[in-house]
This record gives C-alpha cells, structure tokens and sequence, in this order.
C-alpha cells in the first residue's frame, strides 16, 4: 500500500513580536494568494514525486499528495512514460479523504483536455487518433486520449471483418461522426479514414494507368458476370467476355480468388474511376484469316459448347465457334429441339455455309454432311404414287402423314374429300390413323410433299353427265330435286354432285319461275352453264334447256314448214325427241 506523504511543517523563522511593516504585510498577502488551496472539480497541475507499487505520488500544493495508478497515464496496451519530476495536469475530486489523502484522477483531467481537442477536431473535420479496447453490443469502445468514443461495427473497415484481433490496443486513425458533451456520446468510424485514404490513392493510382498498358493484378473477387482484379489499390473488371477468345460459361473455368494475372487495360473512365481489363487482348486473335482456314462448302470436325432453342455453336478451334441453326440440323425433323439432336460436349462433323469475319460469325450445318433424304423420296415416290403412312398430327388446315425416311408429308383440307367440305371431313379421321393417300406434289426446296386422299377416287364431277362422261358446259343433265328454297332449287345430279338452279333459270316463263313447283324427288332436265372445280359448284338452268332446245327446233323445222305456227313447230320437234311409251304409240296411230 502507498503512504500518505505529509509534508513537514517549517517553523516560524523569527518569535519577534515585533509588528510587521506594510511591505512585509504586502508580500504576506501575495504569499497567501500563492498558496491558496484549488477548488475540487477543477484541472490543475501537479509534480510525481515517486512512483511505487503501479502508483504515481503527485504533488499539487495541499497538505497531502495524491496517488493515481499508472495504468491512468497510458493508452490501453501502451506502458506509462512518466518519472519523477514530470508536471501532470490531473483533476482533484477531493482535497482530503478519510485516509487524508488528495483524490487526484488523471483520467478525468485527460478527459477533460481531450473534449476541447475533439470538439475543435469535430468541428474541423479532421482525424483523431485512438485506441480499441473493448467490445461492446453492435461495435467497440475506442480511447480517444481519456474519452471514451462509440466504434459501431460496420464502420470498422471497408469491408466486413471477421476477425478484429490484430487492431485491438493498436493506435488508429477514427474520424468523430458525432458528439454530444452533455450527454457524453462520441461516435467515431475507421472505415470514413479508410475510405478517403483509399480514394486518394486510387485517384493517384488511376492517373498513372494507361490504356493498352499491360499490368499484373490479383482475383479479388468473382461473379456470374466477370471478376475484379486488385492492381494495387485499385480494382478493375475482367469481363466473362474479356477473358478468352473462346467461350467461357463461368469465370471460375479459367480464374480462382487470390490467383495473379496479366491483364491488359482496356478502358478507363477517370470520371467514375472505373477500369475494363482484358485478357484475350494479349493472345492473338484466331478470327485472322478465318475465311482462308474454313471455306464455305468444307467438312470440319468440331465440339458442341453450348444448346440454345434456335441452334447450337460449335467450336471449331479455340476462340472461334459458329452456329447450327434449328432448320440446319436435320433433313427431315424440323420442330424437334435441339437439345434432342446433339448434347454439350459432343464431336459432330458439320459443313462451313457461310463466313462473316468482320461480325465473327460462322453459320455451320449439320444436315449438309448427311445424304438428303428428299432426293430418294423424290426418285421412289413421283407423282401419282399412292402411299400408306400414320397420321402424325391433325391441324386446323389438313392432316400431316408420316412418310419414308421419316419425312412428313400434307393433306390438306380441300384434298380431303370430293363432296363432303374439308372442314367436315378432317373430323373423320384420328392421330395414330392408317391411311392411304396419293403423291400429289414434291417441292424439294421447301422439303413438302403435298398428298390427296380424295384422289384416290375419280371426281364425281367427271362420272356425272350423259353416259357418265363427265359434266360439259352446254350439256343437258337430268337430276334429282334434293332441296327447295325461296332463291331456287338443289339438283343431285349423280354420284352425290350437287347442282343449284337459281329461281331465274327455273323456267323461260316468268310465271312458271316458281320453286314451289318443285317438290323433293321431282326430276328435272337442265341445261350445265357453269362448272367450277376449284368450289366443286355446277349450275344449271332449266330456262337455258329451253331456250336451247327452242332454237334447236327452229333451225330444224322452220325451212320446211314456213306456214306452221311456232306452237306446232315446237310440239313436232318434242314428239320426235320424246320416246314414245307403248299405248301412247297405239292411240296415236288410231288417231292417224
């Protein structure tokens, strides 16, 4: 334990009783002064006297020294650097205790003395140096030469850390981000330091880069899109797309974190400090005089790198790839995937289609190295041929036939069926269905072969008629009345072909231009005035019949028998052009 040091009392110089004179009374007034006691809670100075046991004796002019423990005079981790006969400022709590020492701290006069410093520094903005000491929830304690500051853990570096050891008692640059005297609050950040020190010489840094120069760096950091090369105090980006003439899914194929690279500077931004680096730039470019390495119409062997929806990229050396597009990849599977026809990884021959050097592209296929299938269909299967294949699908416009050498070939709606509407027809037939079906076109360019299913049968229109000639324009016809409405009559003229006679061609009279004059069975002569096999519709005409059949007799009869009228002109050319049944042949003669 320390003692309390009294100091020794000096004696009266002289017992004269002598009264003393008015300078000797001055002097003793100014003496008094001199020697008055200073008030607790104030800062004043003191000398050590010794130091014992960790504890520093201070001498501040009252009966006793104070003693203040060493740890009082040092920064936390840092020993005291004091001796005996220094002056110290420390602040007096008490002048006297129960034990009849001086209370002296050195902490709180520090404390004091570091509030005016960090106000001013506060105030100036500028940088106070400090100490870490201790934890505390969400950050740190720091000493900032006897006050105690706020250090939250974010503003401890640029970067989160995991360890905060190694600045533990370690003196720090922090910059006061707020304070409050009353209530005693100091919030400092060693990162705002950090980063104002890091901007300044990644300023200094960027200045002195060029463009095209070549560095060396370290991976700092690697993402989905690149990586971040450290130069030095400065990071740069190496693009996914900079790293090598050839294709690089990810970074990591080519980069690991830590590893150092020679990078070429691509771009700077002074601006934004904002740096593009490039490692390709300093190998040569495979694209030279790639049209000379892969003519147009040549076989090469080549690893597929990548599948997409719309084709796959081959390399064909490193650095250089070109594209099988969707349609280039097979003869006959066109809206098949495909990730279906060739996998990542794989060797496949394909054949140069075109080059273009200056955009880097390369259009490759497929299917050219393989022997067309078209040609044998085309020389196997020629107009006319009736073939048997599995419905495959069933669209709103036809039926899709699988074929030979799986080529599809196509019925479309109108070739369905001769009679029935193609719309009508389709619902009559299901996927997976056996049928039959005549070649009726092979468009090699395209890759279409267009089939018919109705011509497997004759048309209709081609049986109907006189004698089963067909339908001529001109002709006369007898048919079957099927269907009457207000605008005319529907005729069945045989083997299911279906005529229309308008109300107007009902008849030459117009009275007789009736359809309810009809009923369904009646049958009826017409004359064919059109034929449309494209609509499969014919017309007829009653009214044409007689105006024809009119004409006809007069050429006939009307030399010869200048004085009949036409009535008889007309029943003659009838009689003679209509059969005569048996008993209508007998009564005729009787009459004669």
């Amino acid at each position: 334990m320390a003692r309390a040091a009294t100091k020794e009392r000096t004696p009266a110089a002289t017992d004269s009783m002598a009264a003393p004179s008015r300078e000797d009374f001055a002097a003793m007034l100014e003496q008094s002064f001199e020697t008055q006691s200073p008030q607790e809670g104030q800062v004043i100075k003191g000398t050590i006297v010794a130091i014992e046991n960790d504890f520093a004796m201070v001498d501040v002019g009252l009966k006793t020294e104070g003693r203040i423990s060493l740890k009082e005079f040092a920064m936390p981790g840092i020993p005291a650097d004091i001796k005996v006969g220094d002056t110290v400022e420390v602040y007096l709590e008490r002048v006297e205790n129960a034990l009849g020492e001086a209370v002296l701290s050195r902490d709180k006069a520090r404390r004091e003395e570091s509030w005016i410093k960090l106000e001013k520094a506060f105030t100036d903005v500028t940088r106070v140096t400090g100490v870490i000491f201790g934890r505390v929830k969400g950050g740190f304690t720091v000493d900032l030469d006897g006050a105690v500051a706020f250090l939250p853990g974010s503003q401890v570096d640029v970067r989160p850390m995991r360890d905060v050891g190694p600045l533990m008692n370690q003196p720090q640059l922090f910059q006061i981000l707020k304070m409050d005297r009353r209530r005693g609050n100091i919030v400092v950040s060693r990162r705002a330091v950090l980063e104002e020190r890091r901007a300044e010489e990644r300023t200094s840094l960027v200045a002195s880069l060029q463009e095209k120069q070549i560095v060396e760096g370290v991976v700092k950091n690697i993402t989905d899109y690149g990586a971040f090369v450290d130069l030095g105090g400065v990071d740069g980006l190496l693009h996914v797309t900079d790293i090598a003439w050839r294709r690089v899914s990810h970074p990591t194929e080519v980069l690991n974190v830590g590893q150092t690279v020679t990078v070429q500077i691509i771009k700077i931004n002074h601006e934004t400090q904002r740096i593009s680096l490039g490692m390709k730039q300093l190998q040569t470019d495979p694209w030279e005089g790639v049209a000379v390495k892969y003519p147009v119409g040549v076989q090469f062997k080549g690893k597929v790198t990548n599948v997409t929806d719309y084709g796959a990229f081959v390399e064909l050396e490193p650095g250089v790839e070109g594209l099988v597009h969707v349609s280039e990849m097979s003869w006959v599977k066109k809206n098949m995937a495909p990730s279906k026809l060739v996998n990542p990884g794989t060797e496949v021959d394909v054949a140069v289609l075109e080059v273009d050097s200056n955009k880097r592209r390369i259009s490759l296929g497929l299917k050219q190295t393989q022997e067309n299938p078209w040609n044998a269909f085309t020389a196997n299967h020629p107009a006319g041929t009736v073939i048997e294949g599995e419905i495959k699908s069933i669209t709103e416009f036809g039926l899709f036939i699988g074929l030979d050498s799986d080529i599809d070939g196509m019925v479309h709606l109108s070739d369905l069926s001769w009679n029935t509407p193609g719309e009508e027809a389709i619902k009559t037939y299901e996927k997976g269905q056996i049928v039959k079906a005549q070649v009726l076109d092979i468009d090699i360019e395209k890759e279409r072969v267009s089939l018919g299913i109705k011509q497997l049968e004759s048309d209709p229109i081609q049986k109907a008629g006189p004698s089963g000639g067909g339908l001529r324009k001109g002709s006369v016809v007898t048919g079957s009345v099927t269907e009457v409405n207000d605008g005319g009559i529907e005729v069945e003229i045989g083997g299911g072909v279906k005529a229309f006679i308008r109300r107007a061609d009902l008849a030459r009279d117009r009275n007789d231009q009736r359809p309810e004059r009809f009923g369904k069975g009646d049958k009826v002569d017409a004359l064919v005035t059109s034929i449309d096999k494209a609509s499969r519709k014919v017309s007829l005409s009653i009214k044409a019949r007689e105006i024809s059949e009119e004409k006809e007799a007069v050429a006939q009869f009307g030399s010869s028998d200048s004085g009949a009228s036409l009535g008889d002109i007309l029943g003659a050319a009838l009689k003679k052009k209509t059969p005569k049944k048996k008993g209508a042949a007998k009564e005729e003669k009787e009459e004669e």
